[in-house]
């Protein structure tokens, strides 16, 4: 087992503020002027690697990084990049693909919403048929691992069927970039999208649009609005050599240089790939062993953050057992799913399989504090 660091007072099993490194929240123990070179290149070094941590090479792809959560980069890449004779076709099946249709019904950004169930996954000939009927569709955007459940949709298939479409398909991979291997060129996608405080283990603060050089300058002038202006952020990076437009977060920046260090020390996507996985093995079965029944079906399921029902026990509440295992030192997740009572277990950040291990117990431990009646394993 793993030694307790008594700094650190509970982990984050989340999908995202996570639990990071000691080093990385020591890199952000130094101040950083905007102006300054020393920080410029290291702004200019993290693009250079985020194109190649998507499988790519510049110059025909290119990276720029967007001030806010994940959500602001989302609202960048719609408000962006489709023009105003355009039209998008947004593929949802939880919280963040309705967010998504939200962002553009909020820009006028013209649009349809292909629904599937939140358990379901994409269809991809569901997709097909859609921009076979519709000639005017221009841009498709899925979220690759749709958080509200754990669901890893079928990006490749879509990408290939957009591909053959004459379409530019955007990618939100807020929860996959850094612990799922993929490559730009294999989705395939124009834009992808992701934040510093997922699977990189970075902290909150920033997030970032990889693209297709060629998409990205066709945005030119089509922004909805002056902050989120990616086109605009893009060339201020390009042109000045790493600098941002507006106040850029110094201190998360030198955090997400460190992170991706640390990420190649660990063998890089592959090998954290690995681990969530296993994370995630641990997880499951231990929690399947206490009687506690995941959500989704293994074969959608992805190693980033998983659901399980309530259970089937009056006693049950989500607020007294979140708080019994906050005291054991594990913070959870409340539930999404607009269609069952669950709650979600993340399995990313800077979490191994011995802590794992160690929830499972204080799971175990909180089914006897209050009290609860789980079906035996396996019933």
């Amino acid at each position: 087992m793993r030694t307790v660091d008594p700094e650190i007072p509970y982990l984050l099993l989340t999908p995202g503020p996570l639990t990071t490194s000691k080093t990385v929240k020591q890199a952000m123990m130094h101040d950083y002027c905007t102006w300054d070179d020393d920080y410029n290149s290291i702004v200019s070094d993290i693009r250079r690697r985020l194109v190649a941590l998507a499988g790519q090479r510049e110059p025909e792809f290119t990276s720029v990084l967007m001030q806010g959560s994940g959500t602001f980069s989302v609202e960048a890449t719609i408000g962006s990049i489709v023009p105003e004779k355009g039209k998008l076709l947004i593929i949802a099946n939880g919280a963040y693909g309705r967010r998504m249709a939200a962002i553009a019904e909020r820009l006028r950004v013209p649009h349809e919403v292909l629904t599937f169930d939140e358990t379901e996954p994409a269809d991809p000939d569901h997709v097909q048929r859609a921009l076979a009927a519709d000639a005017t569709f221009t841009h498709v955007a899925v979220v690759h691992c749709e958080t509200t459940t754990g669901m890893l949709n079928p990006v490749e298939p879509i990408g290939q069927i957009v591909r053959e479409q004459r379409c530019s398909l955007i990618v939100d991979a807020m929860s996959s970039l850094g612990g799922i291997p993929m490559t730009m060129d294999s989705l395939p996608a124009d834009f992808l999208i992701s934040s510093a405080n997922k699977c990189i283990q970075g902290v909150p603060g920033f997030g970032f649009v990889i693209a297709r050089r060629a998409a990205l300058e066709e945005s030119r002038g089509c922004a909805r609005s002056l902050s989120l202006d990616l086109y605009d952020q893009w060339q201020e990076m390009e042109q000045k050599h790493g600098k941002w437009r507006f106040t850029s977060p110094t201190h998360v920046v030198r955090a997400f240089a460190q992170a991706l260090n640390e990420l190649d020390s660990e063998g890089g996507v592959t090998a954290r790939h690995n681990r969530y996985r296993e994370n995630h093995r641990r997880l499951v079965s231990g929690m399947q062993q206490l009687g506690f029944r995941p959500l989704l079906d293994a074969a959608c399921q992805s190693p980033i953050i998983t659901a399980f029902y309530y259970p089937d026990d009056a006693n049950f509440t989500f607020t007294a057992f979140y708080n019994a295992l906050k005291r054991r030192r594990f913070v959870i997740y409340p539930g999404k799913v607009s269609s069952a009572d669950t709650f979600r277990i993340g399995t990313i950040g800077h979490v191994f399989p011995d802590d794992i291990d160690q929830l499972i117990a204080a799971v175990a431990e909180t089914v006897e504090e209050l009290g609860l009646r789980l079906p035996a394993a396996g019933g």
